[in-house]
């Protein structure tokens, strides 16, 4: 099994700044990417940052420019860095993670999500 929790989530100001974090754990060999989504009330959830096991990251327009991954690979902890946050991108953040397990099986596994409120 492997388990993902997220946090850092909170409320800031617009323009102001936030870290989520994304830590897997469990029987992990290897990852294959770690994705971070957000849903919006009433909205779908979207697909806004990724990064793969070779170090490529690829974000949404939405957020280019303004969010950054950052890998803390000792602790198995991924950062996502919200800078210059808008009222837009108040949502709940859910961190995924897939990859292989010791028994080489695959893993698909989500986090409970984390709110983020940017108020204007």
């Amino acid at each position: 099994q492997v388990q993902v929790v997220e946090s850092g989530g909170g409320l800031v100001q617009a323009g102001g700044s936030l870290r989520l974090s994304c830590a897997a754990s469990g029987n992990i060999f290897s990852t294959v990417a770690i994705t971070w989504y957000r849903q919006a009330p009433g909205k779908q959830r979207e697909l806004i940052a990724r990064l793969t096991s070779g170090g490529v990251t690829d974000y949404a327009d939405s957020v280019n420019g303004r969010f950054t991954f950052f890998r803390n690979n000792t602790r198995n902890t991924v950062y996502l860095q919200m800078n210059s946050l808008r009222p837009e991108d108040t949502a709940d953040y859910y961190c995924n993670a897939r990859g292989l397990t010791v028994a080489r099986g695959q893993y698909d596994s989500w986090g409970q999500g984390t709110r983020v409120t940017v108020s204007s």
